[in-house]
């Protein structure tokens, strides 16, 4: 299903297969900011990466589109022996040129109003630990560390959860 909300001159929409080079390139361009010796090199092919996420039927990867320009990507699904009312945001990236823009909240939000859709309860999510901005930029959308995963030695993650809050 392709759905698109547009918030002033923001479009947020789901992510097409032909554009999987354009979000790797994005992702690639995020990451990179808190990798303090430069991205590791992991040998995943971040494009076919990408357009196997956006084709998975049981999975999302919503975009941020400003003036035609993929500004933004969130991708997430049920994950593996989860409960069915649990999500786990995989892949969360906002360009650089554009934090602090309100793209992510934006985006943070539509993903929010996806879950409650879907019928989700909780979203977990983990985060690379010298990645503070984006860690301070879940603390602020509502994003607690998951009592279920805490920190252990050695990892480079930490465990967030996500209250997804009831319409009333």
């Amino acid at each position: 299903m392709i759905r698109a909300r547009v918030t002033s001159a923001l479009l947020i929409r789901t992510a097409l297969p032909a554009e999987a080079g354009t979000i790797a390139d994005l992702h690639l361009r995020a990451r990179s900011t808190y990798y303090p010796d430069g991205l590791p090199q992991d040998g995943i092919d971040w494009s076919e990466a990408w357009r196997g996420s956006i084709e998975r039927p049981d999975g999302h990867v919503l975009c941020a589109v400003e003036q035609g320009r993929i500004v933004g990507i969130a991708s997430f699904r049920t994950p593996d022996g989860a409960a069915a009312d649990t999500v786990k945001l995989f892949q969360f990236h906002v360009d650089p040129g554009h934090w602090r823009s309100g793209v992510g909240t934006a985006l943070h939000a539509d993903c929010v109003e996806q879950w409650r859709a879907d019928g989700r309860r909780t979203a977990v999510l983990d985060v690379h630990v010298d990645n503070r901005r984006a860690q301070a930029f879940y603390a602020r959308q509502g994003w607690v560390p998951d009592p279920e995963n805490p920190p252990v030695e050695g990892d480079h993650h930490l465990y967030l959860r996500y209250a997804v809050p009831s319409r009333e």
